[in-house]
């Protein structure tokens, strides 16, 4: 097996694990079909998936928790990916391992028990190898933090690989494991997977098992979901999540194969609320993607933003509401005590800003769910909305955090960063990240398709079909071209 390698690129570094073992570079049904052929086993899978992490993470720094020595015998016994190897993203109980969600201020203590939500999980057959990094509480968009440092974006060692589920985006990019788990509170899923180059998916609110303790909250924004490098594997993943546990107030997704056979109409906007303009590269990725929609046959037209300018405000003082409850109530936020004086300078800040705010929560809690209860009319004469996923292409790292935070910057950059994702947790409504195209400086650029809550078929069938354009960073391998061996 070869080792990983930095290539240097135009003064790029890249860091990849791809290579002639028998990961080469299949996604996971492709993975698991080889395994039920009996042409591989589920010991050399696991086995070359931890020969490459162990490669890669000195130049990502992406794992948390190595799980390598009794991986084999914790598999699943059967599952539609059965023996194809993974990460959980860390704030996911794992009976017998330590659940962090990074952060130096809670204990280093075995899980009792494993979460819901990872039994939904492990129900496909996936082979759990180790816990992925977040930043504190997975509370921004970048997997920074002093307690585990920087998780580096595989495209550039120099960028953030986007938060909060950068960790696994790095390992799924980088091609350690084909498919790993994320979750998503403001665009914990979709921020990373368009930083690397992935597909990512937030279901439906209520599709998935919930990660526990959110749905006490008076609005749950958290989803759980996947990384994945091909659309399939996505589908493939909430299919057979949904064998194990369907939500019966959903309309089940099935097995979605391929594209859907009716014509869309379809909205976009390039631009967000007032004040906040999209980079042109991200911007030309927008109109790239309607242009490919229009190929398909589908009906597209550009559209003002649509939603409530003042939308991200009200999100943004419930969102550092959550800050200040893990500072100051994390038995009941978290389920265990904190050390206060070791959480990370981000969290103290905006748990600091929800104090000076706090007397504004009753509106704005009021307004969100006046909003999640309105959204749903925003698809009464469109079946899907485009728009960026982000305001502009990955920031250097230390870019959106540093250890002396200055927060009005910070929030003033992250506002500009990620002005759109936060727009479905609140809607509970589904959304997809689709790399579909490169920035100027050679880093990735998804765009986000969202639609009706419910309508997730509906983005998996679209999907497929602009996979099968060729467009997409992994299609064709072109992931492979640019940063493999």
């Amino acid at each position: 097996m070869q080792g990983v390698k930095t290539l240097n690129t135009k003064s790029i570094p890249l860091v990849n694990a791809y290579c002639d073992d028998v990961l080469a570079s299949h996604d996971a049904v492709a993975l698991a079909q080889l395994i039920d052929k009996k042409e591989i086993s589920p010991q050399e899978t696991i086995s070359a998936a931890i020969e490459r992490a162990k490669k890669v993470n000195p130049h990502l720094n992406a794992i948390t928790e190595e799980m390598y020595s009794d991986a084999v015998e914790r598999m699943p016994s059967s599952g539609l990916m059965y023996g194809v190897p993974s990460f959980i993203k860390d704030n996911e109980a794992v009976k017998g391992f330590p659940t962090l969600h990074g952060s130096a201020a809670l204990k280093n203590t075995p899980a009792e028990h494993s979460s819901d939500f990872f039994r939904q999980f492990e129900s496909l057959g996936l082979a759990t190898i180790g816990k992925s990094t977040l930043p504190e509480f997975g509370l921004t968009a970048t997997t920074e933090s002093t307690f585990l440092g920087e998780t580096k974006n595989p495209w550039n060692t120099a960028f953030s690989s986007g938060g909060s589920s950068g960790g696994s985006a790095a390992l799924v990019a980088a091609g350690v494991v084909p498919i790993a788990h994320g979750n998503d509170g403001g665009g914990s899923i979709r921020i990373p997977a368009a930083c690397c180059g992935l597909v990512g998916l937030k279901p439906t609110r209520g599709r998935l098992r919930p990660m526990e303790g959110t749905d006490l909250l008076p609005i749950n924004l958290v989803n759980q979901g996947v990384l994945t490098r091909t659309v399939r594997d996505t589908a493939t993943f909430l299919y057979g999540a949904e064998l194990h546990h369907a939500n019966p107030d959903l309309p089940p997704i099935g097995h979605v194969q391929g594209e859907g056979k009716k014509p869309l109409k379809i909205a976009f906007f390039i631009n967000g609320p007032e004040h906040v303009l999209t980079d042109s590269d991200c911007g030309h990725a927008v109109r790239k993607a309607a242009s490919l929609c229009e190929s398909l046959g589908h009906d597209v037209e550009e559209i003002p933003f649509p939603f409530d300018h003042n939308l991200g405000d009200d999100f943004l003082i419930y969102w550092s509401m959550l800050a200040f409850g893990i500072h100051y109530a994390s038995k009941q936020v978290v389920g265990q005590a904190v050390d206060k004086s070791k959480l990370e300078p981000f969290t103290k800040a905006m748990s600091r800003y929800y104090l000076t705010q706090c007397y504004k929560t009753p509106g704005a809690i009021r307004r969100l769910k006046q909003f999640q209860a309105t959204y749903q009319h925003f698809f009464d004469n469109v079946d899907v909305i485009l728009s960026p996923v982000l305001g502009h292409p990955p920031p250097k790292l230390s870019y959106l955090v540093s250890k002396d935070i200055n927060l009005e910057n910070t929030l003033e950059r992250l506002r500009r960063f990620v002005p759109f994702t936060g727009i479905q947790n609140v809607s509970g409504g589904p959304a997809v990240s689709l790399p579909v195209g490169m920035s100027q400086t050679g880093l990735p650029v998804g765009v986000q398709f969202a639609s009706a809550p419910g309508n997730d078929k509906t983005l998996l069938e679209l999907a497929f079909g602009l996979e099968q354009t060729g467009a997409f960073l992994a299609g064709d391998d072109k992931i492979n071209k640019v940063v493999g061996f």
